[in-house]
């Protein structure tokens, strides 16, 4: 006869292991002849009772399985990333290696009209920033990229960008870049911009594309 506590052994093992719930019989055929399967389940079934992990039998199958009442640490909440549009992987990519830009540069080198809405997702995402206004006629927003877009796409800084030959190939940057072209520095206020003034960001959220007011 075989020993009580080495059967059990070996059951707790069996069922630990196994990628689905077994039966007596699928148990008996991996233990010695005369095994008392039945009652080494039992013994299992009451020195699990009240413990992290359960023995259960469903449909005369045995398994191990978390105690009901600790099911919610199991629950894993996700975040689904927010997918990017084709527009406004194109326009993050322009305010990338234009920074600081306008509304206008983003059409010219994209030869379409800027979409409010593309723009208004870039900044929900905290992707781009306003970074100023323009000295131009209608002091444009000027926008610039942010360190949660270095973080995103796993950059260390604006440096480690794709070249200015690989983006002109692929039309995000104008051709008509001068041979100087370096990638900006997103933190340094440009020789034609100002920096943001208190009451800037609410106008810009409510007509973020028009003259200063």
């Amino acid at each position: 006869m075989s020993d009580p506590a080495e059967t059990e052994r070996r059951i707790e093992a069996l069922l630990f292991a196994a990628a689905e719930p077994l039966s007596v019989t699928d148990l008996a055929k991996r233990l010695p002849d005369g095994a008392e399967v039945e009652p080494a389940l039992a013994r299992l079934q009451a020195r699990y009772e009240g413990r992290g992990v359960s023995l259960i039998c469903v449909a005369d199958r045995w398994r191990f399985q978390t105690a009901d009442d600790l099911a919610f640490l199991m629950t894993e909440e996700r975040i689904e990333p927010r997918r990017l549009s084709k527009a406004a992987q194109e326009t993050l990519a322009i305010i990338a290696y234009h920074q600081p830009c306008t509304r206008a540069d983003i059409e010219m080198v994209r030869g379409v009209q800027a979409n409010r809405g593309t723009l208004d997702v870039l900044l929900e995402l905290g992707l781009i920033k306003m970074r100023g206004r323009r000295r131009s006629p209608g002091r444009p927003i000027t926008f610039g990229t942010t360190a949660a877009f270095l973080e995103h796409y796993g950059l260390a800084s604006l440096a480690d960008l794709p070249g200015a030959r690989e983006m002109k190939a692929l039309g995000l940057l104008s051709l008509d870049l001068p041979a100087n072209f370096a990638v900006p520095d997103p933190s340094a206020i440009a020789e034609d911009e100002d920096p943001l003034e208190p009451g800037d960001a609410p106008e810009f959220h409510q007509d973020y594309l028009g003259e200063e007011v």
